[in-house]
């Protein structure tokens, strides 16, 4: 008898067991099934700016509990479309896309749209298209910031002003917001516009061909350097430093990235713009994540990006210079010390 039981005992544990290990399966199946997939096409990885926001997106999805498929057009317009129409084909819920090219990404949000998958507009402008959300920071702001900074520093003399690569929109936009402030001094003959270009693909190698032609072509009499982003004017500054003028003539920058900051607590940079990318990756998977559920995703402004007003949901970029890089660079948490003051001497 005592036999007997003792088999039943073990025959119902097994059986509990087994039921156990069953359920649990199809619980992790349920559970992999509801899991929202995101799709997240970005332009490059070959600026600090570009992996910090492919780390932020990462981090901030893992803690949602999204799947993420994560694709880099390495700056090719093209490649970036077949790349998205795989995402589509991937059946993702929505698609996060920051365009190399602004309007070339409308053939990418209408493949998305024809399948039913919501697209974000992520940190740069899709034009002519149906958008349903742009994500960004005040990009006229920045340029302002950039404009303000460089005429009070040097309100009169010889400027050189680049601009970022002409297929982003970004970089009209930041254009815009700095000639606020130098067009009025060009236009009273107080600045004197030597160079106005836009440099392609944001290279800093072209940034520094630009300001060596015209260095050359105007006896190196160049007073102030509007740089759209850190990466162009590392490249000014190499330039500068060929003629020994680095540190001498005043350059803007854009990005807050390491090679800015460190430049600035070494003297040959004079600003740049802080854009905590942090901030944008965890409003852009929140977003998506409301998005997927079918929800209304609260949005701070209206951009009309030539086909209708897109819903924008726009954080604020703060300027940064050597009196406040501790502050705002360090002591957030976006750089480390040792890593910004690394070739300054003590």
């Amino acid at each position: 008898m005592i036999r007997t039981v003792s088999k039943i005992i073990v025959v119902s544990l097994t059986v509990s067991f087994v039921a156990g290990l069953v359920i649990g399966g199809f619980a992790d199946i349920a559970s992999a099934q509801d899991k929202i997939k995101v799709g997240v096409s970005l332009p490059t990885q070959r600026e600090e700016r570009w992996v910090k926001d492919a780390e932020s997106l990462k981090a901030e999805a893992a803690k949602q509990g999204l799947e993420l498929s994560f694709q880099v057009s390495d700056n090719d317009a093209a490649k970036q479309i077949s790349q998205c129409e795989n995402l589509i084909a991937q059946q993702v819920k929505v698609l996060i896309v920051a365009p190399h090219d602004a309007n070339g990404a409308a053939a990418i949000v209408e493949k998305a749209r024809e399948a039913g998958i919501k697209v974000i507009s992520y940190d740069r402008l899709i034009l002519n298209a149906d958008v349903d959300l742009y994500i960004s920071f005040d990009n006229v702001k920045v340029g302002e910031i950039q404009g303000e900074y460089i005429t009070k520093l040097v309100p009169r003399g010889n400027y050189i002003v680049l601009a970022g690569s002409p297929t982003d929109n970004n970089a009209r936009m930041f254009k815009e917001g700095a000639m606020k402030f130098i067009k009025p001094l060009a236009d009273s003959g107080e600045v004197k516009i030597v160079m106005e270009q836009f440099v392609k693909d944001w290279q800093p190698a072209e940034a520094m061909k630009l300001v060596e032609n015209s260095l050359t072509a105007n006896g190196n009499k160049i007073d102030a350097i509007l740089a759209p982003n850190d990466g162009t004017a590392g490249g000014a500054i190499q330039a500068l430093a060929a003629q020994k003028l680095d540190g001498k003539v005043p350059v803007t920058g854009q990005d807050a990235e390491l090679s800015g900051a460190q430049r600035i607590v070494e003297g040959t940079q004079t600003m740049t713009v802080f854009k905590d990318t942090r901030l944008l990756a965890v409003a852009a998977i929140e977003a998506a994540v409301k998005m997927a559920r079918g929800e209304n995703v609260s949005a701070n402004s209206k951009i009309n990006n030539g086909k209708a007003d897109i819903p924008s949901m726009l954080l604020t970029p703060v300027g940064v210079d050597r009196g406040n890089i501790d502050k705002l660079l360090v002591e957030s948490g976006y750089l480390k010390k040792e890593d910004v003051y690394k070739n300054v001497k003590k």
